[in-house]
C-alpha cells in the first residue's frame, strides 16, 4: 500500500486542521506555514496529482468552491490571489492537486523576465 501524502491524511482526519470550509468532495483550511496574513489551502478530497492530471470538471468544482472560501474568509472585498503550483520545476511540495488562496494584505508580485 502506497504511503499516503499530507493532505490524504488531513481528509481522513488523521492530521489535524484548521477548517475553514468543507463539502463532500473539498476541504479548505489555514496553510500551516503562511505566506499571507490569510492564506488557505483548498484541495479535493480525492487524490489528484496536480493541476495537469485534473479533469476540467474537477477543476471547474474546485475553483466554485474556491469562490465559497473566499466569501467564507471574508477576503472578496479587499482582494485576493489564489495560486496553484505544478511538477517540482512549478514549485509543487506535495502530490496532490491544491489551490493557496492569500489574502489579508497587499500582495507583491515577482517581477518576470
Amino acid at each position: 500500500m502506497a504511503k499516503k501524502n499530507i493532505f490524504e491524511q488531513i481528509v481522513l482526519g488523521e492530521i489535524p486542521c484548521k477548517k475553514v470550509l468543507e463539502n463532500d468532495h473539498f476541504l479548505a483550511f489555514y496553510d500551516i506555514n503562511p505566506k499571507a496574513p490569510t492564506h488557505i489551502l483548498a484541495i479535493p478530497k480525492v487524490c489528484v496529482k496536480d493541476f495537469s492530471s485534473a479533469s476540467p470538471k474537477l477543476l471547474g468544482d474546485l475553483c466554485a468552491f474556491a469562490q465559497e472560501v473566499v466569501e467564507v474568509a471574508g477576503l472578496k472585498k479587499d482582494g485576493y490571489r489564489i495560486i496553484t503550483n505544478c511538477g517540482v520545476n512549478g514549485g509543487q511540495e506535495v502530490p496532490h492537486l491544491h489551490l493557496h488562496i492569500l489574502g489579508g494584505a497587499k500582495l507583491s508580485f515577482p517581477k518576470l523576465a
